[in-house]
């Protein structure tokens, strides 16, 4: 809130909000800078709210349009963790927004719609992933988007929008009902002052909104030819359900799309798949000649538990096997949840962006997606 103006014709803050513009701020790191707090809760549509966070510190944020970041709550005793796109974009650097869908039966989705209010803090890591225009620049983007699956390719449009961006973009977004189209008042207003901006809504049903005008129906090779002539020759993004993104891939590549300008990110982790190029990992103490037939010895420094570990075998897979419980979300190097420090040993770590070149670089594996290549020690 901001007072009237006083004496000399300043205007005298009373929350330290316009402060932000006038000093420069150093860049948060949630590794160091710790939980963030919820200035604002907007009610996007009826089931989705952005929750814009900053830093008491007054940090500035900084990532690229399309990543993620891993929010952490604590529900009856357990500490749980979801991934959620930063939707806010780059070029708004003061605050850092999330945009949540409230999924039934969804603990933390439903968590934070009810307990996370204005002055509320929230646990937050990251930014992660590689799913960014900012990683594949062009003149022409096509972005596809089902439900909730629109966060990413909302912060490519705004970023593109703030920047002033000559770039041509076909933004086709699928929902079940006018009335489940996120953002859409927002993407009109986008598309109605850029001429190079063609927005595309497509619904599976009218819902209550008689009269639709837009487009009905499902993804597939029909609907796209018709829709987007030249999609063969965009650089196209994709977010959305598993079987949304297995039917707009297959009719891209039918119409013709390159899989190099094919680009896909998911946050269902059941639909990921753990068979990437393993990423060799090592603290540079242990040794990786030494081989043992039946595995491996990981030995956890908090908890002083020693499990043996198959070197075909994750490292959090052989602790639930020996009913040790450490921290943990999705199981394949996405969310960051179970990050730790190994200590001693080396590891083939794979993952999906869950962990930053500069923690690696400081001895940090995931230990849901790491194998162990010697006897290990892990700050666990």
């Amino acid at each position: 809130m901001i007072s009237p103006q006083g004496v000399g014709g300043s205007a005298l803050q009373t929350d330290g909000t316009l402060e932000l513009l006038l000093v420069d701020r150093p860049i948060w790191d949630g590794d160091v800078d710790g939980a963030l707090v919820c200035h604002q809760v907007q009610q996007v549509i009826h089931d989705v709210r952005t929750f814009v966070l900053g830093s008491r510190g007054r940090h500035r944020f900084r990532h690229l349009p399309g990543q993620y970041v891993t929010v952490s709550v604590e529900v009856d005793g357990k500490t749980l963790s979801r991934c959620y796109t930063i939707t806010s974009p780059p070029t708004r650097p003061h605050t850092l927004s999330i945009t949540v869908k409230r999924v039934p039966g969804g603990i933390v989705s439903n968590h934070l719609h009810e307990h996370l209010h204005p002055g509320g803090e929230l646990r937050v890591d990251g930014p992660f992933g590689t799913f960014s225009i900012a990683h594949h620049p062009a003149p022409r983007y096509l972005f596809m988007s089902a439900g909730s699956g629109i966060t990413p390719l909302m912060a490519m449009m705004r970023t593109l929008h703030d920047l002033g961006s000559s770039a041509d973009v076909t933004f086709v977004h699928f929902a079940r009902t006018p009335a489940d189209i996120v953002f859409r008042t927002e993407l009109d207003a986008i598309a109605a002052g850029n001429p190079g901006v063609r927005l595309l809504h497509v619904v599976e049903d009218e819902g209550g909104e008689g009269g639709w005008s837009g487009l009905r129906g499902r993804v597939g090779t029909a609907l796209l030819s018709a829709a987007v002539a030249d999609a063969a020759e965009r650089e196209t993004f994709v977010c959305g359900p598993g079987p949304f993104m297995a039917a707009a891939q297959a009719a891209l590549r039918a119409l013709g799309l390159p899989s190099t300008r094919y680009h896909e990110e998911t946050f269902v982790f059941e639909d990921l798949a753990r068979d990437l190029t393993p990423l060799a990992v090592s603290s540079g103490e242990g040794s990786a000649s030494q081989t043992e037939p039946n595995g491996y010895e990981v030995s956890f420094r908090k908890s002083g538990r020693t499990v043996t570990c198959r070197p075909d075998q994750f490292v959090l897979d052989a602790a639930l096997e020996a009913g040790l419980t450490l921290p943990s979300s999705c199981g394949l190097g996405m969310c960051g949840t179970c990050k730790t420090t190994l200590l001693d040993g080396t590891v083939d770590m794979t993952h999906q962006g869950g962990i930053r070149q500069r923690e690696i670089d400081n001895g940090k594996i995931l230990i849901c997606c790491s194998r162990p290549t010697s006897p290990l020690v892990v700050d666990s």
